[in-house]
């Protein structure tokens, strides 16, 4: 099974602040583990909505909306794509994620579409 886990964005993330040395070595070895396992199949961290942007579709029209997107609880700050056996597996390696930020954070898990789901 294939999971998206989502590290929900939060003030700092969304002011650009970066996260410490300690935090990015804790960060480094966590992968490594998840590499190690055969669990991550990519990862990374995204720059601040302020330097996104985002296209709305109506029918055939196309409207180009430039960051800082509001509700920044509702922002994705980076991700990983993880192959695991199942949803119980994925929440077990979330919880022995650091906190990716300095305060409270969430992360979220959602799985993929596969074929398999459209059959």
């Amino acid at each position: 099974m294939r999971v998206m886990v989502l590290v929900k964005a939060t003030e700092d993330s969304e002011a650009g602040i970066l996260p410490s040395a300690e935090l990015m070595e804790a960060m480094g070895r966590f992968n490594e583990e998840l590499t190690k396992a055969g669990i991550m199949r990519a990862g990374e961290g995204l720059k601040p909505s302020s330097q996104g942007k985002r296209v709305a579709f109506d029918g055939a029209g196309r409207t180009v909306i430039d960051g800082p997107f509001a509700a920044t609880r509702e922002l994705v700050a980076g991700f990983w794509l993880w192959e695991v056996k199942d949803m119980a597996e994925a929440v077990e390696w979330v919880k022995r994620c650091p906190n990716p930020m300095p305060g409270p954070s969430e992360i979220e898990i959602r799985p993929l579409y596969e074929m398999a789901d459209f059959q």
